[in-house]
């Protein structure tokens, strides 16, 4: 399909769907309520709630209510998503503050956040305590580096705690992803 006139890309990141045999959310139907909501260009990436698609819908928030409610509709359970345009996408990657180029896809994560994340929400993680670990924070996006892979960072899990992301939806792409659904949503 060729882009519509007017029309944007965009990436919708679903969190928490997919994973420990809960939330399945198959990728075909994922694509069915895309199309259903009038998105173009739609496309998903891996089964792990990566889609791409095309609208004339402006507002990354409305679109990701949007999808929400429709994702509730269809199948049954609520599944936060964040909705990030292709310029936006480009410029987290432009920003990485690690030599992503240096290192392997799971040594490098971006936690996407429905909002800025004010630095009083990390000021408990002693950072110095997990070395070589590192976090940076960016525009809406904590960069995560951790060169054993997100399985084994004990960085993570402190970042991840409730009262670091409490009232935040938040979701994880490691940085294969990243560059990944960055290519997509390029026009």
């Amino acid at each position: 399909m060729t882009k519509r006139t007017g029309t944007k890309k965009y990436a919708a990141l679903l969190r928490g769907i997919n994973v420990g045999g809960s939330r399945k959310v198959p990728m075909a139907e994922l694509r069915t309520v895309l199309e259903g909501l009038g998105h173009g260009e739609v496309r998903t990436y891996l089964q792990s709630g990566n889609a791409v698609f095309s609208s004339a819908g402006g507002d990354p928030a409305a679109l990701a209510r949007e999808l929400e409610a429709a994702v509730e509709a269809h199948f049954g359970f609520r599944v936060a998503c964040l909705v990030v345009d292709g310029e936006y996408l480009r410029a987290v990657a432009e920003a990485c503050p690690f030599p992503a180029a240096e290192l392997e896809g799971k040594q490098l994560h971006a936690t996407f956040f429905s909002e800025q994340p004010g630095g009083e929400r990390f000021a408990a993680v002693d950072a110095a305590a997990f070395l070589p670990e590192e976090y940076r924070i960016g525009d809406r996006v904590l960069y995560l580096y951790a060169p054993d892979g997100l399985g084994r960072s004990k960085l993570a899990e402190a970042l991840a705690r409730r009262t670091v992301v409490k009232d935040l939806d938040a979701t994880t792409r490691n940085w294969n992803t990243v560059t990944k659904l960055v290519e997509l949503t390029q026009d």
